[in-house]
């Protein structure tokens, strides 16, 4: 039992490789209750637990730090007996001394104990980790799924492991699970060779190093458009390792990188149009894809303020000249794609094309319309004028016969007078 216990409590420290690397604090805290005296082979729960501690303390690599938090050592009866021994900072000689010289006499605050030793470890602040050994049930704070849930609620990072040590009873057991699983912790037992021997040999073996995937980086023009393959300028950074890319020049961009989360930007350098994403890489190679407003080339109209209804106007234009591009005048709540008349590009001389107005008065919108995706690259308003039109004829005339009209109007190509019944289209 002797041999299992130190193996847990070995490969849960050992299960926390950051600390060689960052020097993160960790807390051990142990079980004083009165209920170890209990023994196990003939040996008291409490002197297994100091000689593990002695043997686990000879095996630590000095930068680890270790602080030592006890329960029950002092007074019978007292859910508050619970004492910070050691500070983090304390040698491994000390912290040796402290657990030899515990005696077994109380309660067992488990659940406050772990609350104490968060506090000690400014859980709020740092990243913090206690391990609890405790050989029996909760006998002061009836809420422990409850307080864990606000440990891990209200840490920075914080963590408890838990070795259920010589354990049967299920309540004790399901609270010291719920302790370690509610914290993103894990729940041992060291109650028998073979089952322990299965756990930890799944601790016991270093956590994987995060391994770097490839991430591409690629723009496309506007939703389910081409990939842009020019004149973008990039800013990409992760949470972990800071800017990676600042205004960099490229059409794509990869780079190796960790697990974790980053943020994107694009600029298109053509028209300044910009997108930005935020990333998750996951354990698999990725491709991250920002949509850029669908680029539109540049384009003008020229044409006169005012006109009269059904003229034609002169209109001078500037565009890509797509061989399906063309000028169109519409009612100006009328849709891109919908008009009176148009008038292709290619048709026009020096960039002047003549287009009709629409027959009635008002503002009229003039748009250049471009022929792949009828989108509109420009537009310019006009205000169409009523026209003068009037007519001189007899009052009355025999059926059949021919009469004088006199007439004033624009006297366009296909205009024509006719006679009809009043009331006819």
């Amino acid at each position: 039992m002797l041999r299992i216990l130190l193996t847990a409590i070995f490969s849960l420290l050992s299960s926390l490789p950051v600390w060689a690397q960052d020097q993160s604090r960790a807390i051990l805290v142990l079980d004083a209750s009165g209920s170890m005296w209990g023994q196990i082979d003939g040996v008291a729960k409490i002197t297994i637990a100091q000689n593990v501690v002695g043997d686990l303390l000879t095996t630590l690599p000095e930068n680890q730090l270790l602080g030592l938090m006890a329960y029950g050592h002092r007074r019978k009866g007292d859910c508050s007996d619970i004492e910070l021994l050691l500070e983090p900072t304390a040698s491994r000689t000390d912290i040796a001394a402290r657990v030899n010289a515990l005696t077994p006499r109380g309660k067992t605050p488990m659940t406050d104990a772990v609350i104490a030793a968060a506090e000690a470890l400014r859980f709020t602040e740092e990243k913090a980790t206690v391990i609890l050994v405790s050989d029996g049930i909760e006998t002061c704070n009836p809420n422990v799924c409850e307080a864990a849930r606000a440990l891990e609620q209200t840490g920075v990072d914080f963590t408890a492991h838990v070795i259920g040590f010589d354990v049967s009873n299920p309540e004790a057991i399901a609270q010291m699970q719920c302790l370690a699983e509610e914290t993103g912790g894990t729940f041992r037992t060291a109650s028998s060779a073979e089952e322990l021997s299965d756990a930890l040999q799944a601790v016991a073996e270093p956590e994987p190093a995060p391994v770097p995937v490839q991430v591409t980086f690629q723009a496309v023009d506007g939703d389910g458009g081409p990939v842009i393959d020019n004149d973008l300028v990039w800013t990409i950074g992760t949470d972990a390792a800071g800017i990676l890319f600042e205004n960099e020049m490229a059409g794509q961009l990869s780079a190796d990188l960790l697990p974790g989360s980053g943020r994107v930007e694009v600029l298109r350098v053509t028209d300044e149009a910009t997108a930005e994403a935020m990333f998750t890489v996951g354990a698999q190679n990725m491709t991250v894809t920002l949509v850029l407003p669908t680029f539109l080339p540049p384009a003008t109209l020229e044409a006169p303020e005012s006109a009269p209804a059904g003229s034609l106007v002169p209109v001078r234009w500037t565009g890509p000249d797509g061989d399906g591009d063309y000028i169109t005048s519409a009612d100006i709540d009328m849709g891109d794609g919908e008009y009176h008349h148009y008038t292709y590009t290619r048709d026009s001389a020096d960039n002047t094309l003549m287009l009709r107005l629409p027959p009635d008065p008002g503002p009229v919108e003039i748009r250049y319309i471009l022929d792949d995706g009828g989108k509109v690259l420009a537009r310019r308003v006009i205000e169409v004028t009523p026209l003068d039109i009037t007519f001189d004829a007899p009052d009355t005339a025999i059926a059949g016969s021919t009469i004088p009209v006199g007439w004033s109007g624009p006297d366009y190509d296909g205009d024509y007078l006719s006679i009809a019944e009043i009331g006819q289209n």
